[in-house]
C-alpha cells in the first residue's frame, strides 16, 4: 500500500489515504502485499465541544446499502458526547453505491483493509488520541467492526502494532468460524435484531459461545421485535434481491483458507471470487427483511452512545 498521508498539521473534513483491495480474509492473512492499491478517503468529524484534547476518535464503517440517516444518528450522539468520528467512504471511493444484491464489488475484507488504513492514519494525527480509538459499523461494516478484533487480521493490517480500543458491530454477519482463537481483547458490544432474517442472532449467539471459554467476552444486546436496519425509522420492508445468510457457518482455518462443509462431508473453499460466486447461486438465499423498530431503536441508540462513555471516555 502506498505511503499514508502527512497529518501533522491536524486536518478535519475530508481526508484521502490509501487502501487496498484483498478480496477475501484469506487475502489478508496470505496474500495481502499482492492485494491491488485502493484510493481511499474519509471525513473526520469533530465535536463542537471536546471530551479532551487529543480526543478520542470513533472509526464508522457504513452497510451496504451505503451510509444512511440511522447511521448519522448514532454518529450525532457519539459527536455531542465529545468524540470525533472518522467516516470510512468504502463505496463512494470504489464509485459503487450498493452491494445489497451481489456482495461481490465491495467486500468486508476491502473494509477491513480501509478500516485499519484509517487507524493508521489517525493515531498519528494530533488532535487523536491513538490509544482510544474505537471501530463501528453496520451490517456489512458491522461485520469488519466484530471480526477487526480477532487477532490475525489486526498483526496482518496492522503489523506496527496499531489496535483498535474498542469494537462495536451492529447487526453484523458473524458467520466466519475461525480456527484461530486469539482476539485482541478489545471490548466488544454487538447490537442486534431477534427477529433480523438477513443477518440472523443465531450466528452472534454461536460465536459468543464457541469463544467464551478462550477468555474472549462479546457483550451482545438483543432487541425483540428488531428486524435488521431496527435502528432506523424507516418502515419494515422486504429486499427480494437481498444476498442474506444461510444455515452455514464459513471456517477460517490455521493456514488462512476459507471453506465450508457441504452435506456430504466435503469441503468447499471460499477463497477466490469465482469460488464465492458459486456458493452464492448454489444457496440462492435470497431475499430479507429491513425496518425500524421503535424501541429497539430508542434501546440501540442508547446502548451504542453508552458504549463508548465506558469504554473511550472512561478514565478521560
Amino acid at each position: 500500500m502506498d505511503p499514508l498521508p502527512d497529518v501533522s498539521d491536524g486536518p478535519i473534513g475530508q481526508i484521502a489515504y490509501s487502501s487496498a483491495n484483498p478480496f477475501e480474509i484469506h487475502h489478508i492473512l496470505c496474500a495481502l502485499d499482492a492485494a491491488p492499491a485502493q484510493p481511499m478517503f474519509g471525513s473526520l468529524l469533530v465535536p463542537e465541544h471536546a471530551s479532551r484534547e487529543p480526543m478520542p476518535c470513533v472509526v464508522a464503517c457504513h452497510g451496504s446499502l451505503g451510509w444512511r440517516g440511522h447511521h448519522h444518528e448514532h454518529i450525532v450522539r457519539w459527536l455531542e458526547s465529545g468524540i470525533a468520528v472518522f467516516r470510512v467512504h468504502s463505496f463512494e471511493a470504489r464509485s459503487v453505491a450498493s452491494v445489497v444484491e451481489d456482495q461481490m464489488a465491495v467486500t468486508h475484507a476491502m473494509l477491513l483493509a480501509d478500516a485499519y488504513r484509517a487507524l493508521a492514519l489517525l493515531v498519528r494525527h494530533p488532535r487523536i488520541d491513538g490509544s482510544r480509538i474505537g471501530l463501528a459499523g453496520w451490517s456489512l461494516g458491522g461485520t469488519v467492526a466484530l471480526y477487526g478484533a480477532w487477532s490475525p487480521i489486526a498483526e496482518a493490517l496492522a503489523p506496527d502494532g496499531e489496535r483498535f480500543a474498542a469494537h462495536l458491530p451492529v447487526y453484523p454477519a458473524a458467520h466466519l468460524r475461525p480456527e484461530e482463537k486469539r482476539w485482541t481483547g478489545a471490548p466488544v458490544r454487538v447490537l442486534h435484531g431477534a427477529e433480523d432474517n438477513y443477518t440472523p442472532l443465531h450466528f452472534v449467539l454461536e460465536l459468543a459461545d464457541e469463544l467464551r471459554p478462550y477468555g474472549v467476552e462479546i457483550d451482545v444486546r438483543v432487541y425483540p421485535g428488531g428486524h435488521h436496519a431496527f435502528d432506523s425509522v424507516e418502515p419494515k420492508a422486504w429486499l427480494p434481491g437481498a444476498v442474506r445468510l444461510g444455515r452455514r457457518t464459513v471456517t477460517i482455518d490455521t493456514l488462512g483458507d476459507m471453506w465450508v462443509e457441504l452435506a456430504d462431508g466435503t469441503r468447499k473453499s471460499l477463497n477466490e471470487p469465482s469460488e464465492r460466486l458459486a456458493g452464492f447461486r448454489a444457496a440462492a438465499n435470497l431475499g430479507a427483511h429491513i425496518g425500524g423498530h421503535w424501541e429497539a431503536r430508542r434501546q440501540g441508540l442508547a446502548d451504542s452512545d453508552a458504549f463508548f462513555h465506558e469504554t473511550l471516555l472512561g478514565g478521560a
